[in-house]
């Protein structure tokens, strides 16, 4: 897979996927990731990349040349450009596991009062990590890029994220290491039995219990 991200700050993404997974993922070759500033693509001497909005309003709206030029010297026939906004639609785990099957992602991360309208003409999917406000898109992009690559073929073992938290709609299962007793609390028998079975029906039985408690919502989509 391949995944290039428009940015106005490329710096913010220094050393950001270097590191742990994601690190090793780029070098064992199962993802190329690559930062892009869109002000290269601006044709303004100064590059400038924004301006005042057409009737009134605090902020700086983001023009459209610099980044349909971006997206234009960048998109192949496989690729999917998508904008993170507010506006979008919310990032789930169900997309994650279906973006990975895509060769090539664009993603688009708008800053200051938003983009120009008219640039929405040109993506493909809008995409919301939640209904909160950020600065800029780097932070959702950053997110997002980490979710889709660590599902990756190859990248971690297939069994650790399939019985993670949101997979079947329901939240983890509580997870416990050594010591086997912690501050007067230990670790469910039941784990420390081997019997892998019973160890299986507990962990379903206290992920159904996380989720009912945290996260009703989930259940009713299974």
């Amino acid at each position: 897979m391949k995944i290039d991200i428009l940015t106005l700050f490329p710096s913010m993404f220094t050393h950001i996927f270097e590191d742990s997974i994601i690190g090793r993922a780029q070098q064992k070759n199962f993802v190329e990731i690559k930062i892009h500033n869109i002000r290269d693509y601006s044709k303004d001497s100064h590059q400038k990349v924004d301006d005042y909005g057409f009737g009134g309003g605090k902020g700086m709206v983001l023009m459209p040349q610099p980044i349909y030029d971006a997206i234009e010297a960048l998109r192949t026939k496989e690729s999917i450009v998508i904008m993170m906004t507010p506006q979008g639609i919310p990032y789930k785990q169900k997309l994650a596991y279906q973006l990975t099957a895509k060769k090539h992602l664009i993603l688009l991360c708008g800053h200051y009062e938003g983009f120009d309208e008219r640039i929405r003409d040109f993506v493909d999917m809008e995409l919301s990590i939640g209904d909160f406000i950020l600065t800029g898109g780097e932070i959702a992009s950053m997110a997002v890029v980490d979710s889709i690559v660590r599902l990756l073929p190859g990248v971690i073992e297939e069994e650790s994220h399939m019985k993670e938290s949101f997979h079947e709609n329901l939240l983890d299962y509580p997870v416990y290491t050594k010591p086997v007793e912690f501050h007067g609390k230990k670790v469910p028998e039941v784990l420390l039995s081997g019997h892998h079975e019973n160890i299986r029906k507990w962990r379903l039985e206290q992920s159904i219990k996380k989720t009912i408690a945290r996260r009703p919502d989930l259940l009713e989509k299974r």
